[in-house]
């Protein structure tokens, strides 16, 4: 930094400072180059003469707007105090805890249960993009599992911090969020396994600490596989650097592992009789830190969980039993008390027996074997006794061996649990891991500890160099090499040839290897030879590593005991004769592993040179630091193969005291975790990076007219720069985004509010110049008011009091004269008006008199045409009645003649010989020689021809008649509608008595024709007949043949005059139906096939009823019924509902056709309701259609089984919407921008241009009402019924509602005034659209009210407790949570607003805490409303329905 840059006045620095570790200050006068003193204020107003050196000048403070930023980068001066302000501010003000650094995730442990990690929270990050949203753990996640699915590689999230920063929650949170996003769809349940680890892990390798409650005492590394649809299908855990001397010893305040302390909490319990345990109190293992019990934690109900979390790994309840029986054999061993018996001897008292009774184990060689130990030589074996001291050591070093064993054991069973039997396509590993240590004593833990996290951080600097690499080359940017720490001199001193390890095990092979004398071979070889290596000066027990966060001093003492991790031979063959296979198992001879990269070596039991070289190697390749070296390395491989991602966490201080944060601590963790060195890297380049549409949209107010004229923003932007910042060297322009060295944002954003602060002295000025002005008119107005009247009153004199009378008294006449004149006028204009309007009065009742009298003899005439057309009606009745009558009465006396000729006919018949004899040939042609017979018949022919030429000519008169009479309805019906609607009730009445009569009528007409008809032809066959018979009779004589002949001629013409007039006055009856589908059993299929499965909704709905196909199933339903056949109708329901369903799941994500079956569905429903015959049902029905009711069978059962149905189907057409729209949600109504002059853009920092690629398309407010417009005209389209459609309305509605406001939540950045601004503009749009629609009524708008009530809250003022009273009485839709969130995470935009201070947050929620809501901050989004479907009849008659050919459905006839 330059004199310049520091120089001006009112600047603000950071100074250094002994408790806050940084202070601001601003300074008071000028800095000059040279200067030795800065005069600096501080903020408690103390003024300070702070000494500075020019080679070293304080930091620059940021601008008040970059204050509290997402990500630190994001900081236009990036330095220690920068970063530890902004980390600050966002945790104490903001409650945020997490804050992004580059590629790091800082996560500081609020000491408190937050509620951001619910479902919708998971819901809410996953498939966005890492910059999108608020820092998160669950951002991390996504991102992590976004890559994997993208590029097809293997990532890992480690999780590194002190003990109790939370390491342990945050890879907890990571597991359960791959768990929630990769749900399998198999009944394996793996996702619950993968997670039931946690517990078990925790319950075996974690305890309290003084720093921690629940502490983890070593590394893990969990490997989530996926398969290639990216699912979990199983998991393996890998375990480091156990703590086992925790076992046997813990410090003051601290317990040991919680399993322990679980089992002790359940001995009561019978199952666990057999342990013979107590309480904590009783054990020494247990008791030795004072600390038995966890404030707030039930021991017992965690044993519960972690026995339920054994058995859904699958882990029965005989191995947990093992399990507990080795951990309580450890708890009695440590009871195992040892006396001395001398200097150099010690004995056991009887406490081991029970040790020995778990484990099934030789108590008398225990005994002895405890308190001796065998030296082997080349030539002979010994047996020496222990002293009192190596005695514990060695009951201690057993109780470590047992419990590691049991660890490892334990692990390894979680691992085949979590095994799966397919192919693992990735993986994503999960590194929950300590981070650098230093205490007050530092022993071997701490060095093997800070020993990985030397590899870690050397692993971490290059993958951030590498990244920085990446961006300069993809936006070719000149690239210049940036100097970084690298820790590789203090690996090398570490683990290099001759370096601490390998001297470490040099000198625990030696048989009298001690710890002081490896102490002195390191002073030797490093002393004054290595700078990264010091001797203490007061010390001659330890030594101090610089390591890359701080130097540390080591205790050298136990590191040899502790590296060699030995235990007595003779021990370890009495637990390999124990008859507990549990216990026998652990200790049985196994290969072992020289490194993860070479070959394997068997040790097996051999001759003595055999058992040397076993303990030589044992020794050697077994060692602590052997082990752990090979699997960091073994893991550092790993990582090195995946792409990582970085979470640190951070202890806020050592009193776990929520939202309490110590500068010195944090400080102290900053540095260490690497996250300083991370900023410092970037902040040696170029840290601020801006797309240029962000410059643009931030900057353009620093823009000339001529500027903004030009149309390629690109190169805007670099002529702006090049005028704005001389130093071409303080920026460079890439590809997409342009690079800014430190403080130059800070520098523009000085420039941009200078420019609004000129624009707003402007305006003031112009204002109030105007207001001024204004002022000085409207005193200048009175003044020369007051002016007039007071030069007035001095002007009156006597003589201008007599003019004026004189005045005043000619005004009056004058006056006077002109209002008389005025009246009379008006006078004579009234009268005349009045005479006009009496005239047209009596005019128009002269007129009405005559047309009333005119329509009075009109009604006369056509009351008595309609009486005499009534009565000649009833005249041509009665006349046909009597015809009707005397037919009959004839032809009962022609049927008596024929009877009396049929009885003279044996008479004649006997004469007719005898006449035949007398008659001649001669007689016989006389007597038809006047051609009687045929001329009768000639008559009839004629009668015949007259009755048809008659019947010819009526039909065509009633022809004509017929097509008046259409005529005339077509002109008569409108007016007939329009009286309808007017008398609908009494119509109703009218339309039911004219059916029935019309029936009636009908009936008796036909009938009467039938009868004629019959009547007619049986006249004609007995005509017929009788023609036959008289050719017979000719034979017998030409008197006979007459008389016969003239009988059947009279009764054949009567009979075909009455078919005639009957036919004549009977008009034809059009065929009508009764509203059913006639089909056959084997036609269902096919009329499930054409009318569900394979019908089309698009094209089909145009031109038809809403709901035909429901209909046309319901008129097959009554063909059934009126059939009277229950397996038909049974049948019938069963494929209709089968093809129903089959159609929705096989269109499950098709949005019509949902729609259009939904509808079906819906009608198909009503129709059973409507006509079942129930009277709750028929209210509205018309009597026609109460007669179409269902006859025969009850249909409630499969009423119930669609209404599940059409349930079923609304939950997924309302899926599919949301699926549909929810992508357009967040872009559209929170960032797209459609008013001018509120862009919220800031600097966004390093997640902006993070690796995440955003492949969604730009959506703005215009694209939600267009999807919402099309699932409004396609339900309208496919008729779905109006409560329907506003019920799937209000749903859409309060999923934009939810979703927006969820995203408002976790987005920071969104959080301002003048974004609040644009979300009531979005809700006045979908309000406006609502209106449009008619669909006010459906409640929609209420769904809204949530984010309606928060974009009030971020644009109304939060200052004084009277703006405090009107947050809490207006925002009745929002939580007391929700409301705290928002204050706490507004964010202002300028200068000009003003940060929510904590002080208002605090006093708003101390209003609030009277409110009786749930604590809860996410809305749920996949809440649905109870969905109810109204009846409403159907107002198509069922016999009015016609079936389209585009059905295909011409086998169905209907009835």
């Amino acid at each position: 930094m330059c004199a310049a840059e520091l120089g001006p006045k009112y600047n603000r620095v950071w100074i250094p400072d002994n408790e806050e570790v940084w202070q601001s200050a601003e300074i008071t006068k000028n800095y000059k180059a040279g200067d030795s003193f800065l005069h600096v204020q501080l903020e408690d107003g103390t003024e300070l003469s702070y000494p500075v050196d020019p080679a070293a000048l304080p930091p620059l403070r940021n601008p008040d707007i970059l204050v509290g930023e997402n990500d630190l980068t994001a900081l236009s001066y990036l330095h220690e105090p920068a970063v530890l302000h902004n980390l600050k501010i966002r945790f104490v003000e903001s409650k945020l805890i997490y804050t992004y650094s580059g590629i790091i995730l800082v996560a500081i442990n609020p000491y408190k249960q937050l509620p951001i990690y619910g479902d919708a929270i998971i819901h809410a990050y996953s498939g966005q993009n890492m910059g999108d949203m608020d820092p998160h753990i669950f951002a991390v996640a996504e991102e992590a599992y976004k890559q994997m699915a993208r590029n097809n590689k293997n990532q890992s999230i480690i999780v590194s911090g002190e003990s109790g920063a939370g390491k342990t929650v945050s890879a907890r949170y990571t597991m359960r969020y791959f768990a929630t996003v990769s749900k399998s769809s198999s009944n394996a349940h793996v996702e619950d396994k993968v997670l039931a680890s946690n517990p078990i892990t925790e319950a075996v390798g974690n305890a309290k600490t003084t720093r921690n409650d629940n502490s983890s005492r070593f590394g893990k590394y969990t490997e989530i596989s996926f398969d290639q649809n990216y699912q979990i299908i199983g998991a393996n855990m890998r375990t480091y650097l156990l703590e086992k001397s925790r076992v046997v010893f813990q410090s003051e305040n601290e317990r040991n592992y919680h399993i322990f302390y679980q089992l002790c909490a359940s001995a009561m319990q019978p199952e666990y009789e057999h342990l013979k345990l107590g309480s904590a109190e009783e054990f020494n293992y247990t008791r030795m830190g004072g600390s038995t019990v966890i404030e707030g934690v039930d021991d017992r109900a965690n044993m519960v969980e972690t026995q339920k979390t054994f058995a859904l790994l699958g882990l029965k309840r005989d191995f947990q039993m093992d399990v507990f029986k080795m951990l309580a054999a450890i708890l009695h061993l440590g009871n195992v008390e040892i006396a001395a018996v001398g200097d150099e001897r010690s004995s056991i008292n009887k406490h081991l027996s029970i040790f020995c009774e778990l484990l099934d184990l030789n108590c008398d060689k225990m005994a002895r074997w405890l308190c001796h130990r065998k030296i082997v030589t080349t030539s002979e074996t010994v047996v020496k006794p222990m002293t009192r001291a190596q005695a514990v050591n060695a009951r201690d070093a057993l109780a470590k061996k047992i419990y590691s064993h049991l660890f490892d054991f334990i692990v390894e069973r979680i691992n085949q649990a979590l095994q799966f039997p397919g192919k693992q396509h990735t993986f994503i590993g999960v590194l929950d891991i300590y981070g650098f240590e230093t205490f007050d004593v530092n022993s071997f833990e701490q060095f093997c500890i800070n020993y990985a996290n030397e590899k870690l951080q050397q692993q971490f600097n290059l993958h951030v160099f590498k990244l920085e690499q990446e961006e300069y080359m993809k936006e070719d940017i000149p690239w210049t090499l940036i100097d970084f720490y690298d820790n590789q001199p203090v690996i090398d001193l570490i683990e290099a040839k001759m370096g601490i390890l390998e001297l470490l095990d040099e000198e625990c092979l030696l048989p009298h290897g001690k710890d002081e004398n490896w102490l002195q071979k390191l002073y030797n070889n490093f002393v004054n030879k290595n700078a990264l290596f010091e001797k203490p000066r007061m010390s001659n027990t330890s030594f101090i590593i610089q390591h890359f966060a701080d130097k540390v001093e080591y205790k050298c003492e136990g590191f040899l005991e502790k590296n060699r991790d030995t235990v007595h031979e003779v021990l370890i063959e009495i637990l390999k004769e124990s008859k507990f296979h549990l216990c026998a198992n652990f200790f049985q001879d196994s290969p072992v592993s020289i490194s993860p990269f070479t070959k394997t070596y068997q040790i097996t039991k051999r001759p003595r040179f055999d058992f040397l070289l076993k303990c030589f190697i044992s020794k050697t390749l077994m060692s602590g630091i052997f082990q752990f070296r090979n699997s960091l390395s073994l893991l550092m491989v790993t990582l090195n193969a995946t792409t990582p991602h970085y979470v640190r966490c951070i202890k806020p201080n050592d009193e776990k005291l929520p939202f309490e944060f110590d500068s010195k601590r944090v400080a102290q963790q900053l540095r260490a975790c690497g996250v300083l060195e991370t900023i410092r890297i970037s902040a040696q380049s170029y840290p601020s990076r801006w797309t240029y549409i962000e410059f643009f949209s931030r900057y353009s107010i620093l823009m000339t007219q001529q500027e903004l004229s030009m149309n390629d923003k690109k190169q805007i932007c670099k002529i702006v720069l090049q005028r704005l910042i001389q130093d071409h060297n303080q920026y460079q322009f890439g590809r997409t985004k342009i690079f800014f060295r430190a403080g130059q944002v800070a520098y523009l954003e000085k420039l941009r509010s200078d420019k609004l602060r000129q624009a707003c002295t402007l305006l003031q000025r112009r204002v109030r110049g105007w207001l001024q002005r204004r002022r000085f008119l409207a005193v200048r107005r009175a003044a020369l008011t007051v002016q007039q009247y007071f030069r007035g009153q001095q002007a009156i004199t006597a003589r201008n009091l007599k003019e004026t009378w004189a005045a005043i008294t000619i005004q009056k006449y004058c006056r006077g004269y002109l209002v008389r004149r005025l009246c009379q006028l008006i006078h004579v204009a009234a009268v005349t008006i009045q005479a006009y309007t009496r005239g047209f009065l009596a005019r128009k009742k002269y007129r009405k008199m005559r047309e009333e009298q005119k329509a009075v003899v009109l009604q006369k005439y056509a009351r008595a045409w309609l009486a005499r057309r009534r009565f000649q009606n009833i005249r041509r009745f009665v006349l046909n009645i009597q015809l009707s009558y005397r037919v009959q009465q004839l032809q009962k006396r022609i049927e008596e003649q024929v009877r009396g000729s049929r009885m003279h006919y044996g008479h004649l018949h006997t004469n007719g010989s005898a006449l035949h004899s007398r008659l001649s040939t001669e007689d016989l042609e006389h007597l038809n020689e006047d051609g009687e017979l045929w001329f009768a018949y000639e008559g009839l022919k004629k009668a015949t021809r007259v009755l048809e030429s008659h019947f010819q000519s009526q039909k065509e008169i009633y022809e004509k008649e017929i097509e008046g009479l259409n005529f005339k309805v077509e002109h008569l019906s409108q007016d007939i509608n329009h009286l309808q609607k007017l008398f609908r009730e009494e119509n109703d009445i009218n339309d039911g008595i004219r059916l029935e009569v019309s029936r009636l009528t009908s009936e008796n007409l036909v009938r009467c024709r039938c009868r004629s008809t019959a009547q007619m032809s049986l006249w004609l066959s007995k005509y017929c007949g009788h023609v036959f018979e008289t050719s017979r009779l000719k034979q017998m004589g030409p008197l006979v043949c007459s008389k016969m002949t003239i009988s059947l001629t009279l009764n054949l013409e009567v009979t075909v005059l009455l078919c005639l007039t009957a036919e004549a006055h009977v008009p034809t009856v059009p065929k009508e139906y009764i509203g059913m589908m006639e089909y056959k059993k084997e036609d269902e299929e096919r009329i499930i096939q054409n009318l569900i499965l394979d019908l089309k909704p698009r094209g089909v709905v145009v031109n038809m009823i809403p709901g035909l196909p429901a209909h046309i199933l319901f008129m097959c339903v009554r063909y059934a019924d009126y059939l009277n056949d229950a397996d038909m109708l049974k049948s019938f329901m069963n494929v209709t509902i089968d093809g129903i369903k089959q159609v929705v799941k096989e269109h499950s994500e098709d949005f019509e056709m949902l729609s259009f079956w939904l509808s079906n569905t819906y009608y198909f429903l009503n129709c059973l309701k409507q006509y079942s015959g129930e009277e709750e049902f028929m209210k509205q029905n018309t009597p026609r259609q109460n007669k179409n009711c269902l006859k025969h069978f009850d249909l409630s059962e499969y009423r119930q089984i669609l209404s599940d149905l059409a349930i079923q189907i609304y939950h997924q057409f309302i899926i599919v919407m949301e699926n549909n729209i929810q992508h357009m949600i967040v872009p559209g109504m929170l960032e797209y921008e459609s008013l001018q002059g509120i862009s919220g853009l800031k600097p966004t920092g390093f997640r902006k241009r993070s690796s995440s690629i955003d492949d969604t398309d730009t959506y703005t407010m215009t694209s939600i009402l267009q999807q919402l417009s099309y699932f409004y005209s396609t339900m309208c389209q496919n008729g779905l019924d109006s409560e329907l459609l506003k019920q799937a309305v209000k749903q859409l509605f309060f999923l934009i509602g939810a979703v927006t406001l969820n995203s408002l939540f976790l987005r920071k950045d969104m959080c301002s005034c003048r974004k609040g601004m644009q979300i009531r503009c979005n809700i006045s749009y979908l309000e406006e659209w609502l209106k449009d629609k008619n669909l006010q009524s459906s409640n929609a708008k209420e769904t809204l009210e949530p984010l309606s009530q928060a974009a009030w809250l971020l644009q109304v003022k939060k200052i004084t407790d009277d703006d405090a009273k009107e947050i809490c009485e207006h925002c009745t839709s929002l939580s007391t949570v929700q409301i705290v969130k928002i204050l706490n995470s507004y964010t202002p935009i300028d200068d000009f607003e003003k940060r929510v201070t904590p002080s208002f947050v605090r006093k708003v929620q101390a209003m609030l805490n009277n409110r009786e809501d749930v604590p809860q901050l996410m809305l749920d989004t996949k809440h649905l409303f109870q969905v109810t479907f109204p009846f409403t009849p159907s107002p198509h008659a069922l016999e009015l329905i016609q079936v389209p050919s585009s059905f295909k459905l011409g086998f169905l006839t209907r009835v």
